[in-house]
């Protein structure tokens, strides 16, 4: 039976379309400095942390990261942290790719703090996902601003790995 009014709902319980899919299209290693703190505002422990350099690896790009990016954090006391990084990297080819990166890592307390002072803990402790865009100009590598991307981080003590996956 088809509905006959087009302003009712559709009548199928559930998506019009079959799930997104994702692709693993490459990782980013970002060596970190130590964290600049700033304090609490508006009831989150504030900070920046410096990204110096990296390399840029995988399937679909290979490059190294640029040093002058970083990551700024909110860290609340719900174990909930905000984050918003911005760097850049340079593919093999030369290229300059604009990445905007932002999401939230959420863990206990305990693990929150351990991940804070620089401890390695296992990154099935917490949850780190991030959702890029990347700035760069027409050629080969324009296919980064014509897809949806999101990430999944882990924390190091001195290094971060992003690994980057394009939405299908």
């Amino acid at each position: 039976m088809i509905n006959e009014n087009p302003d009712a709902p559709p009548m199928a319980a559930g998506p019009s379309a079959p799930p997104p899919t994702l692709e693993y299209v490459f990782s980013l290693r970002g060596m970190i400095d130590s964290p600049q703190e700033q304090g609490e505002i508006d009831g989150k422990r504030k900070r920046f942390i410096p990204v110096n350099s990296g390399i840029v690896y995988g399937p679909r790009l290979t490059g190294k990261g640029l040093g002058g990016g970083g990551d700024w954090q909110a860290i609340g006391s719900d174990g909930r942290t905000d984050v918003w990084a911005r760097y850049q990297i340079q593919a093999s080819d030369g290229t300059v790719i604009g990445v905007v990166n932002s999401g939230v890592r959420t863990a206990t307390p305990e693990v929150t703090r351990k991940l804070t002072e620089g401890e390695d803990v296992d990154p099935s402790l917490y949850y780190f996902r991030t959702t890029p865009r990347f700035e760069v100009i027409a050629g080969p590598h324009d296919w980064l601003n014509r897809h949806v991307f999101i990430a999944r981080g882990i924390r190091k003590p001195d290094h971060v790995v992003i690994d980057f996956y394009m939405v299908l």
